[in-house]
């Protein structure tokens, strides 16, 4: 890493700025100053170095998250015992600074670190970081307001990881809760909880102001619904089937809305009045949306859910949906686009789980496991920083080409470059 900074002519201890060069839409974004964005991090790291497992042991904070980001750029090691014996390679060693750690320290790391350190870092690169390839912001969306699409994905745990409750007694999960910006192409917040952690709950204690969550049907809750309207936030929900509504007027639809599938468009009140009801009316929008050709690839037969029932898809049925939400101010085909926005945060959790590799756990304890997810979205966040794209399988490639030593850095900026090209074509 530390020849990384050397090979553009930088010095890591000349400044301490965390601040990362501001992104051009120019051909100049593609230069080697583009990639400054290691450098702050490198800086981000130091202070972690205060922290170390044991008096008699020599591994530091800093390292062991310096070796779980090379550990993600090389999906060679994906292993606690192949990420000590990288500290046994004496290239590894001068340009991390570490020495030998044997399994027992990388194990006693993951118990003993404060993952919270590494979140102050996660956010302050989400904060910084924005693809220029996310979606444009929809008419009528009011400029302080932030999409944020919310949901949840499991991975599998051991059985011998009690914590991490989910289906039954030898099936054990670990959720990761997701807060993911849309129109900045990046995740913002995460929360961590057994496989069987409430969805809903998780979102309940992380809301914020000037936000419009974005969210399927498994976070149906009326009081939910209120206090993200407490919070001054707005939402974009799924409803079941069966929800209690009330219609109180029915608005006009214009060829737009119809074209976008929108099939009605209702002021309601929503839930039965003795069971209870949101006081406040909200829209019922009914959307007709038909699935994309299965294009010759294995059909999708089934899936589990969390009460272990088994629930049939077929890739070519139309589907209907029922939104609701607060906004009265928005168009029917906004809210039915929003909605559809949702499933940027999807394409998200494929990149995290399968491309960059976060499925696979080092740690056994929900502090090692955060220390790790944190780990796997800062390499996911510098990506972004980076290259000013939204990550995917072709850069990330490159990307982890160049690192090490198989690509020039001719090579990769040529490499981002054609990709840009095309996506401006497509």
């Amino acid at each position: 890493m530390k020849e990384f900074l050397r090979l553009h002519g930088m010095d890591s201890t000349s400044d301490n700025s965390t601040q990362f060069p501001q992104k051009t839409d120019s051909d100049q974004a593609l230069t080697v100053a583009g990639l400054n964005y290691f450098r702050p991090i490198m800086k981000l790291l130091e202070y972690l170095h205060a922290q170390k497992t044991h008096p008699n042991r020599h591994l530091f904070f800093d390292q062991y998250a310096a070796l779980l980001l090379l550990c993600y750029y090389n999906p060679v090691v994906h292993g606690l015992r192949q990420l000590q014996e990288l500290t046994d390679l004496k290239k590894v060693r001068k340009d991390l600074g570490v020495a030998h750690a044997s399994l027992g320290s990388l194990s006693a790391a993951s118990h003993v670190f404060n993952p919270k350190l590494l979140a102050g870092i996660f956010s302050n690169l989400a904060q910084q970081a924005a693809a220029q390839n996310a979606p444009l912001r929809p008419v009528g969306i009011p400029e302080e307001l932030a999409l944020i699409a919310v949901d949840g994905t499991l991975l599998d745990a051991l059985s011998r990881m009690l914590w991490a409750l989910w289906l039954e007694k030898y099936t054990n999960a670990v959720k990761v809760h997701v807060h993911f910006d849309i129109l900045r192409g990046v995740p913002v917040y995460i929360d961590l909880t057994p496989g069987n952690g409430d969805e809903r709950e998780s979102l309940r204690l992380h809301l914020e102001e000037k936000r419009l969550y974005i969210v399927d049907r498994g976070y149906k809750d009326y009081k939910l619904f209120e206090d993200i309207i407490a919070h001054k936030s707005s939402f974009v929900a799924r409803l079941a089937s069966n929800a209690k509504i009330e219609t109180l007027e029915t608005r006009t639809l214009t060829e737009t809305d119809r074209n976008a599938g929108v099939l009605s468009d209702e002021v309601v009140w929503l839930g039965h009045e003795k069971s209870g009801r949101m006081p406040q009316k909200v829209r019922v929008i009914h959307l007709r949306v038909k699935k994309a050709p299965s294009r010759n690839l294995k059909p999708r037969v089934a899936r589990v859910d969390g009460k272990t029932k088994i629930i049939r898809v077929h890739d070519d049925e139309e589907l209907d949906a029922l939104l609701v939400t607060d906004r009265m101010d928005l168009s029917a085909e906004v809210i039915a686009l929003l909605y559809r926005y949702r499933w940027h945060v999807e394409l998200f959790f494929s990149w995290f789980k399968c491309t960059l590799g976060c499925r696979h756990l080092f740690a056994e304890s929900p502090n090692g496991v955060l220390i790790q997810v944190y780990a796997a979205l800062i390499a996911g966040l510098l990506i972004v920083l980076w290259t000013g794209r939204k990550p995917n399988r072709y850069v990330f490639s490159l990307i982890c080409f160049y690192l090490q030593g198989w690509a020039t850095l001719e090579e990769l900026l040529a490499g981002l470059k054609r990709l840009k090209l095309k996506e401006a074509t497509a």
